[in-house]
């Protein structure tokens, strides 16, 4: 299972308007660590689907989004509560450090 897209025309009814937390992996095919992180991310999203969404957003095809929300690095993941981001989490990290910094969500 892979992380849903998301683009411009859909974060706000995707992202903003999701029932339970969601994590948006803003990322781009040219990004060696986006690419590392984002298996990592597939295997948290499907253990902990019932509390948590991870979706990803490409950074080139949706600037809008990424300009809105100031990503001047990727990847950079934020968790969305409520339409507010509520976690930032910049750089590629091995699966216990991103468990470790998603945990107030996974509980």
């Amino acid at each position: 299972m892979s992380a849903k897209e998301v683009t411009d025309a859909t974060f706000e009814a995707d992202v903003l308007q999701s029932e339970k937390p969601i994590m948006v992996d803003f990322w781009a095919e040219w990004c060696g660590p986006c690419r590392a992180v984002s298996p990592i991310l597939d295997k948290i999203a499907e253990e902990n689907s019932d509390r948590l969404q991870i979706v990803k957003l490409n950074v080139d095809d949706n600037p809008e989004t990424a300009m809105k929300y100031g990503i001047t690095s990727i990847p950079a993941m934020k968790v969305f509560k409520g339409g507010e981001v509520v976690k930032t989490v910049i750089g590629a990290k091995p699966k216990p450090a991103l468990e470790a910094d998603l945990a107030e969500f996974l509980a």
